[in-house]
């Protein structure tokens, strides 16, 4: 088995520099699927308003499905890291096999429900009637590669684990390079190819997710990073199969939930107009393309987290989660104030709208802090995943929007009369609260104890034996 140089051992070396290069190829990961979603958004908004609808419905659908498959795939990040720290690559690899089995087993249930009522779940979803059949096209298509499309989630969570995040980014770029290419060529008809339209988008879509699932299984299968799925790891192992369940559930939960959330979060938005909704989505995107490095040192903080563990090396586990913490307050804090004092010129470049660009100065004026904090919070939530904790991930995500966003934003702007003010001090508050809760729990130091019963409940060894239950 070939080990890959750019696999990163997280139980030696500098912590600073080890977490950075963990945590850069995640975050031009994030970068990558954004401008695979931009470029979807460009080519079918030549088509209508029609076309862009059919993706836009499909995406709130599958996230439900895929909440399941990120959870799991962070499940495996955790049990690989932590058996590559006990220096136990053959289990690592019966995690990979067990995901394997799991993530394409609830792609093929998903894909073929979804498949058979996909005019229903339009019906519910009342889609509109101009583009029902346009929208009914592009979901079945992509109901149909669903067991494909979930099958990298296996290869990305366990190299993360592995500490090669290097290796998904190559496989993430491969997949939007042809995913590029091929939109204008199947939506269009270009050359030898037909017009497809919107199924071209699908096809498109499909096949280049499908392509980063066989590149990255090839690579698994081959050991290229030091350890390798066997044919008996594809046979079931209830063990390790409810160990995964475990650690993944809550993660799928706690995304399920912030996802369900923000959907909510958009119909109160909504009913102030237009301006307000397109502040909102501007702000949005902008806030989310800020927090990108604190998505990238959260992923190598827990990867970091889960080697040390389970090297036995808790003290070097804490250092790890310190270090992201100080490296994620000097990354944003320059960001933050960009965002503070030039929001507004950031949004006009989405939308030159004298009212939008008013409505989106206050918000960024309100919310800019918090999002500081919030950076602080997703490095907290790395740590609980990668010690296999994770019922804190979904706790604190939860909280978040459903006990303080959403109730808070209801009172505030309704009741106590507020209007779209009340919403930016509703995501000021429950940023601020739910990074405090998160900073208490975790100077409690249950995730420093969890994760010995976590890989002895499975691997058996003497080494974790002395290790304290999670629970």
């Amino acid at each position: 088995m070939k080990k890959t140089p750019a696999m990163v051992d997280m139980t030696t070396g500098s912590v600073r520099g080890r977490l950075m290069l963990l945590a850069w190829p995640v975050m031009l990961s994030h970068l990558l699927q954004t401008f695979y979603n931009l470029a979807d958004a460009f080519w079918l908004g030549k088509l209508g308003r029609q076309a862009l609808t059919a993706p836009t419905i499909t995406m709130h659908v599958f996230f439900i499905a895929f909440a399941l498959a990120m959870g799991l795939g962070a499940a495996g990040t955790t049990l690989v890291s932590q058996f590559k720290g006990a220096g136990d690559h053959r289990k690592a690899g019966l995690v990979g096999g067990q995901l394997l089995i799991m993530l394409t087993g609830i792609g093929l249930v998903f894909g073929v429900v979804g498949f058979l009522f996909t005019p229903q779940i339009l019906n519910l979803l009342h889609t509109p009637s101009d583009s029902w059949q346009l929208t009914y096209e592009y979901m079945r298509w992509i109901f149909t590669g669903f067991p494909l499309l979930f099958v990298f989630f296996v290869y990305q969570g366990i190299s993360t684990g592995l500490g090669d995040t290097v290796g998904p980014m190559q496989v993430n770029l491969i997949s939007v390079v042809v995913n590029v290419v091929l939109d204008p060529v199947l939506i269009f008809g270009i050359g030898p190819f037909p017009e497809m339209g919107v199924v071209g988008a699908a096809v498109a879509t499909v096949f280049s997710r499908a392509l980063a699932s066989f590149i990255g299984m090839h690579r698994l299968f081959k050991g290229r990073n030091g350890m390798q799925i066997t044919v008996g790891d594809i046979r079931p192992d209830g063990k390790m199969i409810s160990k995964i369940m475990k650690i993944g559930l809550p993660v799928s939960l706690g995304q399920l939930a912030t996802s369900l959330g923000f959907t909510f979060m958009i119909g109160i938005v909504n009913s102030f107009g237009s301006a307000v909704t397109a502040a909102f989505g501007v702000g949005n995107r902008i806030i989310h393309m800020a927090m990108v490095p604190a998505m990238g040192l959260s992923q190598a903080n827990a990867t970091a987290v889960g080697q040390n563990l389970g090297a036995g090396n808790v003290k070097r586990a804490e250092k790890s989660s310190n270090t992201a913490l100080l490296l994620i307050g000097l990354i944003l804090l320059p960001v933050v104030l960009g965002m503070f004092f030039f929001g507004a010129d950031i949004s006009r470049a989405f939308v030159d709208d004298p009212e939008v660009i008013q409505l989106g100065r206050t918000m960024f004026r309100i919310t800019t802090p918090s999002v500081f904090v919030f950076g602080f919070l997703m490095v907290l939530l790395g740590s609980f995943q990668g010690s296999g904790y994770t019922v804190p991930v979904m706790v604190l995500n939860m909280s978040r929007l459903w006990i303080l966003r959403i109730p808070g934003a209801y009172l505030l702007a309704y009741t106590a009369g507020m209007g779209p003010v009340g919403i930016w001090w509703a995501m000021f508050v429950s940023n601020t609260a739910v990074t405090v809760a998160g900073w208490i729990w975790f100077k409690k130091g249950t995730w420093k104890t969890a994760s010995g019963r976590l890989v002895s409940d499975v691997e058996n060894t003497e080494s974790l034996a002395s290790a304290v239950d999670m629970d």
